[in-house]
């Protein structure tokens, strides 16, 4: 199997590196389609049959979702929940093995999310099935959660189960695929959890999985702010302590994280693909 290079995240979480070699297209990948449409399929399996109509700010996306979708990660036990994991490695070595992800040459980000924007697993968390209409905001997208599979219900037997980690904070994350032509994203394992976190009135902890831009310079810049930081700490550190010292390290500590926040994260375009001829 080949294998992805890995970049740590001071915040947690990291960027994997897929080579080329790698498959492609992926297993789970959009399709281009006639008439402003598009697919999702995993394998050859159709999941999500799009058709866009409208112009400019007024436009809706028709989505039928079909049955069939396999999670790219093996089912997780309680007590490999109780027992805790670096989440985002884990999954990230889970997506590198399975045949059903999305994976494909490019840099990936997975990092954990446990915040939302207001209304993201409430309004525009999408609980109908099989069919929505997503309104598509003018300069922007969507900006939801979209299920791959129907919901189950709250007191479903395996929810029932999970919504006793969420009370004793154990229960696994839940993880997410941003779609940037949808502004929002896709649960690819969790369904489950996810209901039953929101069951239990909170929000559930996700892993956030995105594309972004292929920057080679990025670690250089990442090491040098990193040298520097070192410097300034041994450099504090050398020094008497007094009543300042907490607030000097306090200081010193928020700013690495912020400039380290600075370097290029940010999304790049989901790519569509072409359908293969017959």
């Amino acid at each position: 199997m080949i294998r992805s290079a890995r970049e740590l995240l001071p915040a947690g979480g990291l960027v994997l590196g897929v080579p080329d070699g790698w498959p492609e297209p992926p297993a789970l990948r959009f399709e281009r389609g006639a008439d402003r449409g598009w697919e999702l399929r995993q394998g050859e399996q159709p999941l999500i049959q799009a058709r866009s109509e409208g112009e400019g700010c007024c436009r809706d996306l028709h989505l039928r979702r079909l049955p069939g979708y396999r999670s790219p990660l093996p089912t997780l036990t309680a007590a490999e929940m109780r027992a805790g994991a670096d989440w985002p490695h884990r999954y990230a070595r889970w997506l590198e093995e399975t045949g059903l992800g999305p994976l494909h040459h490019g840099r990936w980000r997975l990092t954990p999310r446990t915040t939302f924007a207001p209304g993201i697993w409430s309004c525009d968390f999408v609980q109908d099935w099989p069919d929505v209409t997503l309104d598509m905001l003018c300069g922007g997208g969507w900006h939801g959660v979209l299920p791959l599979r129907p919901l189950p219900a709250p007191d479903a037997p395996r929810v029932k189960a999970y919504r006793k980690h969420v009370r004793e904070g154990t229960l696994a994350p839940v993880l997410l695929w941003w779609v940037s032509f949808l502004d929002g994203w896709l649960i690819l394992d969790g369904h489950d959890r996810a209901t039953a976190a929101l069951a239990e009135g909170t929000q559930p902890a996700c892993v956030e999985l995105v594309r972004v831009p292929d920057e080679p310079d990025w670690q250089t810049t990442a090491e040098h702010i990193t040298e520097a930081y070192e410097e300034r700490l041994a450099r504090l550190a050398a020094l008497p302590k007094g009543p300042h010292t907490a607030r000097q390290r306090h200081a010193l500590d928020q700013g690495y994280a912020a400039a380290i926040s600075t370097l290029p994260y940010d999304a790049e375009a989901t790519p569509m693909f072409e359908r293969p001829c017959d």
